[in-house]
């Protein structure tokens, strides 16, 4: 049993180190099967992310307007991802839009310049976050859930899709590769449990987290796999951005 906790237990903090700037504070041995392993903690990391946003929007929001807040959260939020996920959506939407074949996309999307078609993706991304941001009531609330929403997405892209791309220079293959359906049902779980745990059983905001996540994993997966065959760590990145302003549509329209 200590061997599984131990275990456990490093594949959580190799989840937060994977997808955040946080420093792991335990030892990790490492491993493409534990990094494989530490994906079912995506949405648990998300609500770290989640709580830390809504601590930080109580905490300034008394000291300056909501808008102003919310791009200060937004500009911590790109500081401790690492602009992770939107470093997916651009190279996504450059690879996509510039491609004329499944070889050019692949190579365009490796291509650490970014395009036109990146830039804008970028900036309407962002600025309709934060706008929605500014529409959800109560805020804090939208900050807390959208991490942890959004990042089952690309869980269930992979539990379905296969992984395309150069396996050498591919930082999210061990992550990627193989994943366990078993772990996306334990995400999965665990998702659903924290927001019945978060908010009880409101009908909009559960139709709206499918939507998000399923809706998304679906649309989305069905246009890579046309496009590409699969999918890619970018793309993977990218469903985190596109199932966030999902929910964030919903909250902010209900």
């Amino acid at each position: 049993m200590k061997p599984i906790i131990d275990r456990e237990w490093q594949a959580l903090w190799l989840a937060i180190g994977f997808l955040t700037r946080i420093p792991m504070m335990v030892r990790i041995d490492y491993s493409p099967r534990l990094m494989n392993q530490c994906s079912v903690y995506f949405p648990l990391v998300g609500l770290l992310l989640g709580a830390i946003y809504a601590a930080l929007y109580v905490a300034l929001v008394q000291l300056w307007s909501p808008l102003v807040c919310l791009v200060l959260i937004t500009g911590f939020h790109l500081w401790i991802t690492g602009a992770f996920h939107e470093d997916g959506l651009a190279d996504s939407v450059d690879a996509l839009g510039g491609g004329y074949s499944v070889e050019a996309r692949l190579r365009i999307m490796k291509d650490s310049r970014i395009g036109t078609y990146g830039t804008v993706a970028l900036v309407v991304a962002l600025g309709l976050k934060v706008a929605l941001l500014a529409d959800v009531q109560p805020v804090w609330l939208g900050l807390l859930l959208a991490p942890m929403v959004a990042r089952l997405a690309p869980l269930l892209i992979m539990g379905y899709l296969p992984y395309v791309t150069d396996p050498d220079k591919s930082r999210s293959k061990p992550v990627a590769e193989d994943f366990s359906r078993t772990r996306l049902a334990i995400a999965a779980g665990f998702t659903a449990l924290a927001l019945l745990f978060l908010i009880g059983f409101q009908p909009g905001v559960w139709l709206w987290s499918l939507v998000a996540t399923g809706g998304v994993a679906t649309v989305w997966g069905l246009y890579i796999r046309q496009q590409l065959g699969g999918y890619t760590g970018d793309t993977l990145g990218a469903s985190v951005v596109f199932a966030e302003l999902v929910l964030l549509l919903g909250l902010a329209c209900g």
